[in-house]
């Protein structure tokens, strides 16, 4: 969502799933490399989709094709773009699952081969996996906003402006971004939508052979993946949505949903570090802790550690860090060692965290009609925000802020769940940050059938990146008999199974 997505260069993934270091033991030998695969069914053999190399980069045991869809779905015929599809399992599996990692706008390939390693194994016996880039990503005809690199130079000014002059750069900034990525992107961006990428991946079930085609979405993804259930009831099989995003309302307002549930978050991370004190001697209470954070920003925003890592590189990682409580010790080392005088850890992770410009994000998020275009809307409403959100608000703002002067005009959205839909599978993590819990109530509501399920923690994208029995097995039964379970609760991932409701 909002938050930035740089989170994935340092192992935390707020658009990206898995974290498969962390589960490499689990993989199974099951994988059959689908370009090589001989057996394929005829209608497999008779697909629009050639399966190959992938791209540069793609992990080993995957294969890739190409597929043309029109660029403007309002004329079928006319231009066509080509997306990059991605897959692993065998293509005569009778169930083919699709993964979008989130973003919006996250490129999908390798996502399938870290899902499929990670399915249970009696799952993966009856699935493939696939994935895509999204139009206008990664392999799939991707746009660009120019070079933005000198725009965003590090260390960075603050995110929360010292006054009305340092306000104006960054809003001066936002305007230059945005008509770079126009100058750009022009012939792609309008066309760069929820809607259209959900158009996508019905071309894609299609190119397949799949009446229907089950679905797992992460973050973003639960957008996507509700908006094509919306569009494509009766081609929606098992659809699975982790981390919900709030489907009904603006991703402008979805940014303040996050503040406080952002900020919610850091105050457990500082609490967590106090429980550990002898380990990073930051102070034995959570308001302590929190005394020492904020000194340290004020520190760096006199004087960058090394003339690299300013307050706006420390922001950057904490915002980062918020994702998933297991990248909390090596965080809150890297500040200890900073405080004792080594500042190699934190500049090397806050190098990885920062901020940059990032076209297909801004090209999906600008194109929701909800953006205010007068920036006094902004400044008063981010203000308010920093009232109770002090670490989160500005930052927050300032990553959206090309989306108020987007010189594309937004693009009407699906209303998601105006019709019915199949049963789908909602997860939901209590404490989450970059998808507040608020927002699974109400996909929960508005996708009238569903079940939610709430994990007792605060990682995002928890399903898959770790161990949660009570979790897992329930998922692991939707997907193998289409039945969902009861709404129920689940302890956070690695904690005893609790009862449920389902």
């Amino acid at each position: 969502m909002t938050v930035p997505r740089r989170v994935r260069q340092i192992g935390i993934t707020g658009s990206v799933v898995i974290n498969s270091a962390r589960r490499c033991a689990a993989a199974f030998v099951l994988v059959l490399f689908l370009g090589s695969f001989l057996s394929a069914p005829a209608s497999a053999q008779s697909s629009p989709l050639k399966w190959g190399e992938c791209p540069a980069g793609a992990p080993r045991q995957v294969s890739c094709a190409s597929l043309r869809v029109p660029l403007d779905y309002a004329k079928p015929d006319g231009k066509q773009i080509t997306l990059t599809v991605s897959g692993m399992g065998s293509l005569s599996s009778p169930h083919f699952l699709l993964v979008n990692p989130g973003g919006p706008g996250a490129s999908g390939l390798g996502t399938e081969k870290l899902v499929f390693s990670q399915l249970p194994q009696d799952v993966a016996q009856q699935y493939a996996v696939f994935s895509f880039d999204p139009r206008g990503i990664g392999a799939s005809t991707p746009v660009s906003c120019g070079d933005t690199t000198k725009l965003t130079p590090h260390p960075a000014v603050p995110y929360q402006p010292a006054g009305l002059r340092q306000e104006r750069n960054r809003e001066d900034l936002a305007k230059q971004i945005a008509a770079q990525c126009a100058a750009n992107g022009k012939d792609l961006l309008p066309h760069l939508t929820t809607e259209n990428a959900a158009r996508d991946m019905d071309r894609i079930r299609e190119a397949l052979g799949k009446d229907k085609i089950d679905y797992l979405g992460y973050s973003y993804g639960t957008k996507l993946g509700a908006t094509y259930a919306t569009l494509f009831p009766a081609h929606t099989g098992r659809m699975i949505l982790d981390s919900v995003v709030d489907p009904t309302v603006t991703t402008y307002r979805t940014q303040f949903q996050q503040d406080p549930a952002l900020q919610a978050r850091a105050e457990q991370l500082f609490a967590w570090t106090a429980e550990r004190d002898s380990t990073y001697h930051l102070g034995t209470t959570a308001s302590a802790v929190k005394a020492a954070w904020n000194e340290l920003r004020e520190k760096l925003a006199a004087q960058p550690a090394d003339g690299k890592t300013g307050v706006s590189e420390l922001d950057d990682l904490l915002s980062s860090a918020m994702y998933g409580d297991w990248a909390w010790p090596s965080l809150m080392q890297a500040v200890a060692s900073h405080r004792g005088g080594d500042s190699t850890g934190l500049n090397v992770a806050a190098g990885q965290a920062r901020y940059a410009v990032d076209p297909g994000q801004l090209a999906y998020n600008c194109a929701d009609a909800g953006w205010p275009r007068n920036w006094a809307t902004w400044h008063a409403d981010t203000a308010r925000s920093a009232k109770t959100a002090p670490l989160f608000a500005w930052l927050n703002s300032w990553y959206s802020a090309p989306c108020a002067f987007w010189q594309v005009p937004p693009s009407p959205e699906v209303r998601i769940g105006s019709g019915p839909v199949p049963p789908i599978l909602l997860l939901q993590g209590k404490d989450g940050a970059a998808t507040p819990f608020v927002g699974a109530r109400r996909m929960h509501r508005v996708l009238r059938g569903s079940s939610l399920l709430v994990d007792g923690g605060g990682n995002h994208a928890a399903y898959l990146n770790e161990p949660n029995p009570c979790v897992d097995d329930k998922a692991a039964h939707y997907l193998l008999t289409g039945e969902l379970p009861g709404d129920g609760t689940c302890p956070a991932g690695g904690e005893e199974a609790a009862p449920s409701g389902g």
